[in-house]
């Protein structure tokens, strides 16, 4: 029995819109310009149901691929790549050929997927790095004050082992 892919379908995520190329082995080619709305994710995932495929590829880019993710986890194989380690077709880029280059990688496998958190995992990652953020923010601007008071011969430092405590 073999688990090669019969049917995908790659997506090229942006920001408002997605382009989504559907590809099957006998080289059937289907690509649609989609929204991204609630509604519209819905309708993409009810015609990748409908076209029977069997997974869906697209990159991790910035947070948009988020809501996509959500609306088919459930309902189709997904997987997420790392846009660093999807090699593009040298040559003229658009959405289109983007798409459809995901599509033929997820239809061969060539897709290294990448770690999705969900549910506490996620919300506790999300935390976590918030928390570093905030405190990376902090420690810089003690670094401000401090070198703002050093430069205006304020030696505070000299009086108290903490200005902050």
């Amino acid at each position: 029995m073999s688990n090669e892919k019969r049917k995908v379908c790659g997506i090229d995520v942006h920001k408002t819109f997605l382009v989504a190329t559907i590809l099957d082995r006998e080289g059937n080619v289907e690509t649609r310009r989609i929204r991204q709305d609630q509604e519209s994710l819905i309708a993409l995932r009810e015609w990748i149901q409908t076209e029977r495929c069997e997974s869906v590829a697209f990159e991790s880019t910035a947070d948009y691929w988020r809501s996509l993710y959500l609306v088919l986890e459930d309902r189709v194989p997904v997987t997420v790549a790392n846009a660093y380690h999807i090699k593009h077709v040298p040559g003229r880029k658009t959405d289109i050929t983007d798409s459809r280059w995901i599509a033929q990688l997820e239809l061969n496998g060539l897709i290294e997927p990448s770690r999705i958190f969900s549910g506490e995992k996620y919300d506790l990652r999300s935390l976590t790095r918030s928390r570093e953020h905030l405190v990376r923010n902090r420690t810089e601007l003690k670094n401000k004050i401090h070198h703002l008071l050093d430069t205006s011969s304020i030696r505070l430092s000299s009086v108290l082992s903490d200005l902050f405590g």
